[in-house]
């Protein structure tokens, strides 16, 4: 995501776009949903180039009364994991594992941001989440800051299109606890799909 991409030409070009609409079943929502007992938080990933720094995607991790992946403008697709209009449903750890693995790479690294919230806001975070609707393209941090900037005590997340604003932002939050993933597999993603699918597939 090269800021002067974005400032020459981004917002008029996604102003005249719309996201095609995505909508699991009931019957798959239900099948793969997942809960996790414990506190809630949120996590924050930004996925970043290796040789520059720059942002490439943003994503949301949201341990509410279900675990759930808000990936607007997201390419992850996974049968455990149903979407309904960028929300990812089932996010267990172990998928959420599978996830991070598919975006790192050798020529993109993953930061995950944690930061622990009351059941309330993860709650509001997920009915947030929920009602987005599918993102434009290239959209993926602002959709996210947007969501975060509506929850109490987020309310210094500034509005952006750069993932590294919003994980600067995030950074300073209370609390938070942050990991980088690196990886050393081919920058074709859809290799990393492929395995990743057919781990899953097997016994």
């Amino acid at each position: 995501m090269n800021r002067r991409f974005f400032i020459a030409g981004l917002p008029m070009l996604v102003a005249s776009c719309s996201a095609p609409e995505v909508w699991a079943p009931d019957d798959a929502i239900s099948r793969y949903i997942y809960r996790e007992e414990g506190p809630k938080y949120l996590t924050l990933y930004t996925m970043k180039n290796v040789s520059s720094g720059n942002g490439a995607h943003s994503a949301l991790l949201i341990n509410a009364s279900q675990r759930v992946i808000f990936d607007p403008a997201g390419s992850w697709e996974q049968e455990q994991m149903p979407e309904r209009n960028d929300v990812l449903y089932g996010a267990s750890p172990r998928l959420e594992e599978y996830y991070v693995s598919f975006h790192a790479r050798e020529t993109f690294y993953v930061i995950g941001q944690t930061v622990p919230v009351s059941a309330d806001v993860a709650e509001q975070a997920l009915r947030l989440a929920i009602a987005s609707g599918p993102a434009p393209q290239a959209n993926c941090s602002r959709f996210t800051s947007r969501l975060l900037r509506q929850l109490p005590g987020f309310e210094n997340i500034g509005q952006t299109w750069f993932p590294n604003n919003l994980a600067d932002d995030f950074g300073r939050l209370p609390g938070v606890e942050t990991q980088e993933f690196r990886e050393s597999d081919e920058d074709d993603k859809n290799v990393a799909a492929a395995a990743i699918a057919a781990e899953l597939a097997s016994p």
